[in-house]
């Protein structure tokens, strides 16, 4: 089996492990055994367990990065349309991304700065992401100039971080995520001129 191919297999083990049983209740030794490598091809690997979680994390999140892709650069979609689409579509792949409920929890951040760079290059993503289809509605005369973007991009980044905890950790993303949309279109018109 080649190299990449047991990387590969190592990070869909880990993956569903991780999700399955969380972060702290999944060893380095019950990975190699289900994805039937000595623990020493784990390491040659990946060199801890907190290097093994990020590189699954970080592939949820080049998932999820390219399916919100696909809406930030749909010429089909008005840029309001754009940003319903993208809120709507970002809380729902959220709520799949099980192993990025695990750095949600409060314990996680408090023994764990590893993470904190995948939550800021995510946040750097998503800000530049908000700001095409800002920046286009503006263009299209959707949306009245922004005088200070950078504090509006933060804002939206606090709106929906905010909803991580309750939709995700406490389970109620099902009851609410039917009215997501009208949540949505408040913010949207905030940006109407």
């Amino acid at each position: 089996m080649a190299v990449d191919d047991t990387r590969d297999k190592i990070l869909n083990v880990a993956n569903n492990l991780f999700s399955k049983f969380g972060f702290h209740k999944t060893s380095m030794d019950e990975i190699a055994k289900i994805a039937r490598k000595a623990k020493g091809s784990l390491y040659y690997h990946f060199a801890s367990k907190e290097k093994l979680f990020t590189a699954v994390v970080t592939n949820e999140m080049i998932i999820l990065k390219a399916k919100l892709s696909l809406i930030i650069n749909n010429q089909d979609l008005s840029p309001s349309g754009k940003i319903k689409q993208y809120l709507v579509r970002r809380m729902a792949e959220f709520n799949s991304a099980a192993n990025y409920h695990e750095i949600l929890k409060a314990d996680f951040f408090e023994h764990f700065d590893f993470i904190d760079d995948l939550r800021n290059e995510m946040d750097a993503w998503e800000k530049a992401s908000l700001k095409k289809i800002i920046l286009e509605g503006i263009d299209k005369g959707e949306f009245a100039p922004i005088a200070d973007m950078d504090v509006l991009l933060d804002i939206f980044i606090m709106v929906l971080k905010g909803l991580e905890i309750p939709f995700y950790l406490q389970n109620k993303y099902q009851k609410y995520s039917p009215h997501l949309e009208g949540l949505v279109g408040i913010l949207t018109k905030g940006l109407a001129p």
